[in-house]
């Protein structure tokens, strides 16, 4: 089972007469980047919800926004009536002193600084494990639209490891005409050089055999063969995070396909080689998207 790295949750519920709203939204990313918007309220606990969602989440770039409103208003304030009052006789000293009036002397004292503040600087602890559960049921949210867009790239990936192995089974036929060709070819370049008696039959085998061992690769196929039979069995595994391992495995992969292409000496092959390397770069760029 796979997991995309893209996904959406959201989450809302009444917390003690607020009203609680939580939306996450990630991307890509090769580790755990998260920008927060939240309100005041709740900045004292910003370490507490990266922890949360790091553990949750685990990569991925996210963007988490977080809304708390009381009674239809998203700050809920009140007054500080012994600090508008000392301003007051402040004031009036100051227009008695120079004979001014007192006009809208109120707008002015709840303009003053820390006359009018919020309720709560910080949402006592009862409050915020009621805001952490919303929180994880998002991030739950988030990782369930993981795991579905997570299935249409296993299907993808499957289909393109399938592919690399049936051109590699295209290759076999080709590989046994290879030699005689090879060797055809370089018997002839040799008789138009030097002359068919100038050659010496076994000194002649002798090099061909060195030769073809250099271009044998045989074992890049076997361990082709195996690289995708493992690339499988990590896909199956147990686990949620495997995108760093399978672009391992790719990058393994396309080490022997590479090796291949070197060693094939031969057109037709080549072009399967080539083949080869398309499907592998669609699947390194599916598995960027993997958790």
């Amino acid at each position: 089972m796979l997991y995309s790295m893209t996904g959406f949750g959201r989450s809302e519920a009444t917390v003690n007469g607020r009203h609680v709203v939580v939306e996450m939204k990630s991307l890509n990313g090769k580790q755990f980047d998260i920008v927060t918007k939240l309100p005041p309220i709740l900045r004292s606990y910003e370490l507490d919800i990266r922890t949360l969602l790091s553990n949750k989440l685990m990569r991925g770039t996210i963007d988490l926004m977080i809304s708390i409103r009381q009674d239809g208003a998203a700050k809920p304030m009140v007054v500080n009536t012994d600090l508008a009052i000392f301003y007051y006789q402040s004031m009036q000293q100051i227009s008695k002193k120079l004979g001014i009036q007192e006009d809208n002397i109120l707008s002015t004292l709840m303009r003053m600084p820390e006359v009018v503040a919020a309720d709560q600087d910080v949402l006592p602890e009862q409050d915020w494990l009621q805001v952490e559960k919303v929180l994880e049921e998002a991030a739950t949210h988030l990782m369930e639209h993981r795991k579905n867009e997570g299935a249409a790239l296993h299907k993808d990936l499957h289909q393109r490891i399938q592919n690399i192995e049936k051109l590699l089974e295209a290759i076999l036929p080709l590989e046994a005409k290879r030699s005689d060709k090879i060797r055809s070819r370089i018997s002839q370049s040799l008789q138009d050089a030097v002359g068919k008696d100038g050659i010496d039959p076994n000194r002649f085998e002798q090099e061909m055999i060195y030769y073809l061992e250099r271009i044998d690769f045989s074992e890049e196929k076997t361990r082709l063969k195996q690289h995708c039979q493992y690339f499988y069995a990590t896909v199956e595994k147990e686990g949620t995070s495997k995108g760093k391992i399978l672009g391992f495995i790719l990058q393994e992969i396309g080490r022997e396909i590479n090796t291949l292409g070197a060693k094939a000496n031969q057109a037709e092959i080549q072009q399967l080689v080539i083949s080869m390397k398309d499907e592998l770069e669609k699947a390194k760029e599916q598995v960027l998207n993997i958790l």
